[in-house]
């Protein structure tokens, strides 16, 4: 299968996370299991991990170790698997929340306009609704706003409209039919950069990725020991917008809560006060580190 995925800004978000050897920790997006793997190698024989993914293809990559607890469901549920595993509180949380490399590159996955494949773009393979089902249902006006909502794409009206137009000829079942479909619309010298925009776009709403990420921040505050830290690693504006106004109010609206005197109170303590991002020697080893952002807090 090759290297399933390489992990980002590995030493800065684990040397960020585990600040106790004996302390209980989750890894929301196991993946390849590099962070894992590297908690692990931190922790001494009382700590404990759970590692989370909602992808059947990521939990093969899990090492044999007593200290792992192995999850198969979104990170949305983490509050609860907490529960279940009887832990009350964890000392550490983090979150990758980029694709890895294994789902862009297996074709039949259909993450990626570089290959002719049925439109899937489902993380959890077990779910129902496909990015071509999306395509072949949601009203014009839907296709839209979620065109232009999580992927900024320009002219999302027209786009919209030529994906309505082509679906009544033939139904949009693969990255080839949605390509030529896009044809039209496609900014010369730079295809590839609008058509990443639309997948983006796509995989979003079929994996349900922003509303997740909401229920998931809000949990933390709630699982989180006091001096415990949140270490989340970003790739695009939508996501880090989210974390770092979550971060800095303890919501995703952003509503800073006042005490009795006056005095703002948030439920966390920012620690990296601007985005920590990978090395020219990270990017140059592993481009798709490039749009990475890290941001770290710790429960106060």
């Amino acid at each position: 299968m090759g290297i399933y995925h390489t992990p980002v800004l590995l030493e800065e978000s684990v040397s960020a996370l585990v600040l106790s050897k004996g302390g209980i920790y989750a890894d929301v997006t196991f993946g390849g299991g590099g962070h894992s793997r590297e908690i692990l190698n931190r922790l001494d024989k009382k700590g404990q991990l759970i590692a989370m993914d909602r992808d059947t293809d990521a939990l093969k990559n899990a090492p044999d170790d007593k200290r792992l607890v192995l999850v198969h469901n979104n990170f949305r549920f983490l509050r609860n698997y907490v529960r279940y595993h009887g832990y009350e509180k964890l000392d550490g949380i983090l979150a990758d929340l980029g694709v890895s490399s294994h789902q862009f590159d297996t074709e039949q996955r259909g993450f990626s306009f570089r290959f002719d494949s049925l439109l899937d773009m489902r993380m959890n393979t077990l779910a129902k609704q496909t990015a071509a089902d999306i395509l072949n249902s949601y009203q014009q006006e839907e296709l839209s706003s979620v065109l232009w909502k999580y992927g900024e794409v320009e002219n999302s009206r027209k786009v919209a409209s030529l994906i309505c137009r082509e679906r009544e000829k033939l139904a949009i079942k693969t990255t080839a039919d949605l390509n030529r479909a896009l044809a039209p619309v496609l900014p010369k010298f730079s295809e590839h950069k609008y058509l990443a925009k639309v997948y983006q776009a796509l995989r979003i709403e079929v994996n349900g990725e922003m509303k997740a990420l909401e229920y998931f921040l809000n949990d933390t505050k709630e699982i989180l020991k006091p001096g415990g830290r949140l270490v989340i690693i970003t790739y695009h504006s939508l996501e880090d917008r989210m974390v770092k106004i979550f971060m800095k109010s303890g919501n995703t609206e952003g509503k800073i809560e006042k005490d009795l005197y006056g005095k703002f109170e948030t439920p966390f303590k920012i620690i990296t006060k601007k985005p920590v991002t990978p090395s020219e020697e990270e990017i140059s080893s592993n481009t798709r580190a490039r749009s990475a952002k890290l941001r770290v807090a710790e429960r106060v």
